[in-house]
């Protein structure tokens, strides 16, 4: 797994928050007891659910001691447990949480074929499985972190390639969670960011795309030689508007599967 930075990834606080937001509004449950975050990160997003259930007893999860350090700094009062999504899936009970939710994290997880039905059951009847993830896997800034990182001038650092984030059709999705749900939603929603610059889109993605090429790499010249070869690569597919921005955008795939 990439190392996480709570600094870096808060660089578009705003931006990252945005969709949790989201996704908690379109969660139809008024009053849950007991409700998790998985890939709780440094908390922005716990703090979305505790705003949406204020009267929750709340946990957040998450595998990166740094950003557990922050998320405790933003609501002292949440159950904070260090540990993987996948064994955590593995090994909680049948309807545990009313709530369990995911923000941008189970892209990092693999095997989704078993492990969201493991989710769904530690989802108490009634309650809710909700999750939002990447839906732009092919999109320019990740097609060409791939290209750049498979090149002849790059290839040997990364042998073998590094272990990247997935995601799959809505479809799947659909497929893998209706059996054991009531009822499922899913929708996507494209972000439109306003970033200052190319620069933006590389410091966007050092906080997350990124992590797992940059951490393959010696030290700290090589990775400022690897940003700068990327940038150079992202400057034709963003040209800068008339006020110096550019336009960034960003699809991400919601589901909602309510037991």
């Amino acid at each position: 797994m990439p190392t996480w930075n709570s600094d870096q990834y808060l660089k578009f606080a705003n931006e990252r928050t945005q969709p949790a937001v989201d996704l908690a509004a379109r969660v139809a449950l008024a009053a849950p007891q007991r409700a998790i975050d998985l890939g709780c990160g440094p908390g922005n997003s716990t703090l979305v659910v505790a705003n949406r259930w204020p009267e929750a007893r709340l946990t957040g999860l998450d595998n990166s001691a740094a950003m557990l350090a922050a998320a405790r700094n933003t609501l002292p009062a949440a159950q904070w447990l260090e540990g993987d999504i996948t064994t955590w899936a593995a090994h909680t009970a049948a309807a545990s949480f009313e709530v369990i939710f995911a923000n941008a994290s189970l892209h990092w997880v693999p095997e989704h074929a078993v492990v969201l039905p493991q989710l769904l059951a530690a989802v108490a009847p009634g309650g809710a499985l909700a999750l939002q993830m990447p839906a732009n896997f092919d999109a320019p800034p990740h097609r060409l972190m791939r290209e750049l990182g498979t090149s002849e001038s790059w290839r040997s650092f990364f042998t073998p390639p590094p272990r990247e984030w997935h995601v799959h059709p809505s479809e799947f999705y659909y497929d893998t969670l209706a059996p054991h749900a009531a009822r499922v939603e899913l929708w996507t929603t494209d972000y439109i960011h306003v970033l200052a610059g190319i620069d933006g889109i590389v410091e966007w993605y050092r906080g997350t795309g990124l992590r797992p090429w940059l951490d393959a790499l010696p030290d700290e010249a090589t990775r400022h030689r690897f940003l700068a070869n990327y940038k150079e690569l992202l400057a034709p597919h963003f040209p800068i508007r008339a006020d110096g921005r550019i336009l960034f955008p960003f699809r991400r795939l919601f589901v909602i599967a309510y037991r």
